[in-house]
């Protein structure tokens, strides 16, 4: 509806040029808005206030030139009215409207969806949480804000592809496998001191038992030089695995599990330092090897290679985000901790370097999770091993509450996860107070079959019987789902999906507590059920995108 409009704006901007009313040097930027109050109409443009400086004109003056041309389409606008300084304000009619809501339907459970990103090729990585324990409630905002966002973008049109990328090298990895040979050690009574630096949590004298009980001492001997590499590879086995499932029960599948080691078994870390060595980008200093960072914005040079030989995780991350382009991947979307904000500056250099400009390069930082129960702040400590692991968190509040929760704040945003609000059957629970609207809708549909109303095909409805005011904000609402959509996919904002849910379904709400749906008169009930039909689809595809369940009874 607004691109009609807005259309139907440029068109009045040009007709009021050609009559010599407007100059127009530079094409106005047309935005069409909803009014706070609907007394003021369906929508409103403040093109009038935007031209008045260029055009040197009081802006009521620019408005009343548009008016007589946007009062000229009677089957489109109904009614056109300047308001304050300038508003051009105006009431769509509602046979339009009727006609939008009929396309809607014939939509049936794709509506929502458009093309905004055709022809976009998209990786989206996130997660790639390091081997070394558990997802705490950090990764899961993180996962639940990645594969709500690749949901979105499908929506959306985009070609997208999922990734987890398995740091399984470095130092942390020989700690891990420390960790754990130490750990079978005290097992098998062989304990000693534990340093504090390794890792300390209960996970990791699990793995250690379940070692000494499938293979008993046999790893027990300190001259066997193998013995850190098979305790490093069973703990990051392990504890991938243990990975996969929680994101399996959190609802989260990936495209493809990418392991950094594959970049250096195969040459691709040393193929990708020669590819921007011979660009000019990579130079020896002081016994090691730095990329020109600081020529493509970022503050300094930094080291892909130390002295002595030993590669950098960033060395890794430049063959791997290599590697992504060469896939062809037109969009490369990274969603990382809030923690790593001060790494994106060099990736960002990186990206260009490799010829993979800006636009095509992006990474959404994920801010930090705070559980409150009771009104009280829940402590939490990775260094100590004493965390709330994601499986905690949905164990004890469910994988829908768990989702909707992280999901329904801005992701650059910190988010307070109140765990006994999220428990509550009540609509101060905002994930059951949508559940609920779609439950309740179902329970409508029944109670209609139960009295002999079969559930109308559309071709037999008369949409006139939806003269109501409410029917057509209810109406106008439903038909706005494909734009959140398409600005939330355009705009990597997940959080647009459940705030517009909760406005949908607040209306809805509103809605049934005036007009009774089922009712004697059948035509009526009829073109009601059919209303309601939109707006649970709409809820039910709003929820999918969420990776929540639209269930049917409640």
């Amino acid at each position: 509806m607004k691109n009609t409009l807005k259309e139907f704006v440029c068109s009045a901007l040009n007709e009021a040029k050609n009559q010599g009313h407007l100059v127009l040097d530079t094409a106005p930027d047309v935005v069409i808005e909803e009014p706070k109050d609907e007394k003021m109409g369906d929508f409103a443009t403040t093109v009038a206030m935007t031209l008045a400086r260029s055009e040197k004109k009081n802006p009521r003056q620019i408005a009343e030139y548009l008016t007589a041309s946007l009062s000229s389409r009677p089957d489109l606008v109904e009614e056109v009215q300047i308001a304050g300084p300038g508003f051009i304000n105006f009431r769509l009619s509602r046979d339009f409207l009727r006609g939008e809501f009929r396309s809607a339907l014939e939509q049936g459970e794709h509506f929502g969806r458009c093309e905004v990103g055709r022809g976009t090729k998209v990786l989206v990585e996130f997660v790639s949480a390091n081997p070394t324990g558990p997802l705490h409630v950090g990764h899961g905002r993180g996962a639940a804000v990645g594969d709500s966002l690749a949901r979105l973008m499908q929506w959306a049109g985009y070609e997208v592809s999922t990734e987890y990328y398995i740091n399984d090298v470095g130092n942390q990895m020989n700690n891990l496998g420390r960790s754990t040979q130490l750990r079978y050690r005290e097992e098998l009574g062989h304990g000693g001191a534990f340093p504090e630096d390794l890792y300390q949590g209960d996970y990791i004298r699990d793995i250690a038992r379940a070692i000494v009980e499938k293979d008993g001492d046999r790893h027990l001997g300190a001259d066997d030089p193998d013995a850190l590499g098979f305790f490093r590879t069973v703990s990051c086995d392990h504890i991938l695995n243990g990975i996969k499932e929680d994101l399996g029960r959190f609802r989260v599948e990936f495209d493809q599990w990418f392991s950094e080691q594959t970049l250096h078994d195969s040459g691709k870390v040393e193929a990708a330092i020669q590819w921007l060595r011979d660009k000019g980008f990579v130079y020896d200093k002081d016994g090691a090897t730095w990329l020109k960072s600081s020529a493509f914005r970022d503050e300094k040079d930094r080291v892909v290679i130390k002295q002595g030989g030993e590669k950098t995780y960033f060395c890794a991350d430049i063959a791997y985000h290599q590697e992504k382009i060469e896939r062809g991947f037109n969009l490369i979307l990274d969603i990382w901790g809030a923690d790593h904000h001060g790494y994106v500056p060099r990736m960002e250099a990186v990206l260009e370097a490799l010829g993979h400009g800006s636009d095509g390069f992006q990474v959404l930082l994920v801010q930090f999770v705070t559980l409150i129960r009771g009104g009280e702040k829940v402590q939490m400590s990775t260094r100590s091993g004493k965390f709330i692991t994601l499986a905690d968190v949905v164990e004890e509040v469910g994988v829908d509450a768990t989702r909707f929760f992280f999901l329904m704040r801005s992701s650059d945003s910190h988010l307070d996860f109140d765990l006994e609000l999220a428990k509550k059957e009540t609509q101060e629970n905002p994930v059951y107070y949508i559940q609920y609207a779609h439950a309740r809708i179902c329970s409508i549909f029944k109670t209609a079959e139960s009295k002999g109303i079969a559930f109308p095909a559309l071709e037999e409805v008369d949409l006139g019987l939806l003269d109501q005011p409410e029917d057509f904000s209810l109406m106008k609402k439903v038909l706005s789902f494909p734009e959140v959509v398409g600005k939330s996919a355009e705009n990597r904002e997940v959080h647009r999906i459940p705030f517009y849910l909760q406005e949908l379904v607040a209306q809805f709400h509103s809605y049934y507590s005036v007009h009774r749906v089922v009712s004697e008169d059948v035509p009526l009930t009829r073109a009601r059920l059919l209303l309601l039909l939109s707006v649970r689809s709409v809820i039910a595809n709003g929820l999918q995108i969420m990776g929540v369940s639209a269930p049917e009874k409640m």
